[in-house]
């Protein structure tokens, strides 16, 4: 019952930031809640969902990383990430997204408990490369949504008409550079979370997962074509908007696509 009021708290609460975040946009900031008190109460949602994330996920026979867990881990981690960016970068728009699709899992988990026992006995270099790979998903998917809320900012400045929520983001340059930032983290994650497959895994390419590897070879090919072509060719606007979808697409495939075929369709 605890655990449910935990949960129930957080959504409330993810849901309120959201709301609040995409009022301030349509006010141009004039609410009473200033910046520093959303940041706030989306950590106080997200230090409540750690709480239900622990319970759901360190179970006695090992770490539970069923479908909804893993979903709602990814989304948990995700949030908090964009919180912490924000402390120190413009970025906390993106929770309008972000903060509620976190709750929708957190509701989710809760409603549709699914189990996939990771052993305790598991390795810890096959714990740290579950790790970081969770970590290359979650900064993968934020670069993501910057270049979703980058293609709409672009698409109001050249047809002339930046309306209030466009007059609400960073400048152009600002949301592009921290794009590749992001992009920039995330493919060092990739690069380390391949690197430890091939040293902890005793078979990438082995018929569980190769699925896994191929599409997350994929998507890293794909950032690194991309951050070449930004140091080569100067790539900006809407070819790295192109090519970040693109790879964020395969690597959530890589993850997502193949737990739920497996784990919801094929009962595996």
């Amino acid at each position: 019952m605890t655990t449910i009021i935990i949960s129930f708290t957080a959504i409330i609460l993810y849901c309120a930031t959201g709301f609040l975040l995409a009022y301030s946009l349509y006010k141009r900031g004039n609410i009473p809640l200033p910046r520093g008190g959303l940041i706030a109460l989306g950590l106080a949602a997200s230090a409540l969902h750690a709480v239900t994330l622990h319970h759901n996920i360190f179970t006695t026979a090992g770490l539970n990383l069923g479908f909804f867990n893993a979903f709602s881990l990814l989304s948990w981690l995700i949030a908090l990430l964009v919180l912490l960016t924000s402390l120190t970068k413009p970025v906390e728009n993106l929770g309008i997204a972000v903060f509620p699709l976190a709750g929708l899992a957190l509701a989710v988990e809760m409603i549709f408990p699914t189990a996939n026992l990771i052993l305790e006995k598991a390795t810890p270099g096959i714990q740290t490369h579950i790790i970081i790979s969770i970590l290359a998903y979650s900064v993968v998917s934020i670069a993501a949504a910057q270049a979703i809320l980058l293609s709409i900012q672009d698409r109001h400045l050249r047809a002339r008409h930046p309306g209030g929520f466009i007059r609400a983001l960073p400048p152009l340059a600002t949301m592009e550079t921290l794009l590749f930032q992001m992009i920039g983290l995330g493919f060092v994650l990739q690069s380390l979370s391949l690197l430890s497959g091939v040293v902890f895994l005793e078979n990438m390419f082995a018929q569980h997962l190769v699925h896994k590897t191929v599409l997350g070879i994929i998507a890293w090919l794909v950032f690194a074509m991309l951050l070449w072509g930004r140091w080569r060719f100067g790539w900006r606007g809407r070819t790295a908007i192109r090519w970040t979808l693109s790879g964020a697409v395969a690597l959530m495939l890589a993850y997502f696509g193949s737990k739920l075929v497996l784990e919801l369709l094929l009962h595996r």
